[in-house]
Order: structure tokens, then sequence, then C-alpha cells
């Protein structure tokens, strides 16, 4: 059974967030715990606790599981609150400063679980069942666009 983790409101561009998000989704819960504490940037600290977090939550779901085979489900994050500054600019005037922010959502889940939940759902195929008959195929073949009116021809007159 799947837990979830969230955070809202914290103060760093979404953009930047996402580019960690994308690192550890789909990745071993201790896998992706090692390569937040390992990572340079600065939203990585939340991120990491976010996770732990998870864990914890998916612990109090299923007493007595397994944690070693967790998986990242799925990471996603969206856009928060944006606070709107002023900053001096030249000659009187004001750049509009954009501070965002963003909301995270973990989902943790078994590694069985989320190998049935793929085999669950089969892909749906569509055929594409040729429809157009050759006759019709040969008469749009054969019209033809019609000529743009010249501009050279217009300025010539107009003078």
């Amino acid at each position: 059974m799947e837990a979830v983790a969230k955070l809202k409101n914290y103060p760093t561009s979404p953009r930047k967030m996402r580019l960690l998000a994308d690192l550890i989704r789909g990745m071993q819960v201790e896998k992706a715990l090692a390569v937040l504490e390992h990572n340079p940037k600065h939203p990585a600290v939340p991120m990491r606790k976010l996770v732990l977090s998870a864990i914890s939550n998916w612990k109090q779901k299923n007493e007595g599981g397994d944690e070693g085979q967790l998986v990242v489900k799925t990471v996603f994050v969206d856009g928060a609150r944006t606070l709107k500054r002023m900053r001096p600019a030249p000659q009187g005037r004001g750049y509009r400063v954009r501070k965002r922010s963003n909301h995270v959502t973990v989902i943790v889940d078994d590694v069985e679980a989320v190998k049935a939940a793929k085999q669950k759902t089969p892909k749906v195929k569509e055929e594409v069942v040729a429809t157009a008959e050759p006759e019709v195929v040969a008469e749009t073949k054969t019209r033809t666009k019609k000529a743009a009116p010249k501009k050279a021809a217009a300025k010539k007159k107009s003078k």
C-alpha cells in the first residue's frame, strides 16, 4: 500500500526542484536517499526529508513491512504562490522580481505493488484502417495550390 508525503510552499523555483525530482523518480528508496544526501543543490535537503517522511508514513500504514523493498513510485512538483517584489532599476524604473515557491508530492510503494499495477493496465493498441479509396487519393494529389499574388507587380502599378 502506497504512502504519500507532501511539502508545501517551499521557497525555491519549481524548475530547480524538478531537476532533483527527475533524479530520484523510480529509484529504490535507499539509493534515492544516498543520491540526495550527496547532491550539492540546496533543495536536496528538504527533498531528502520528504522522502524520509514518506518512508515513515509507509511504515505506519504497513506495520511489519520490509522498507528495503520500497521504491519512489511518483514525484511531482507543482508551482505554488509567487511573491512579487520590486527592484530598483536605472532612470527611476522598477523591475519586478518574482520569488517563486513550489509544492512537492512524493509517493512511495512496494516493488511488487508497482509491478502488479503496471501489469494490470495493458496498453491499448489502436488499429488504423485505411478507408480512403484510391480514386480519392489520386484526386487530392492532382490539385494545385493557388498562386499567391505577386507583390512586385502591385508595387510597379502604384508608382
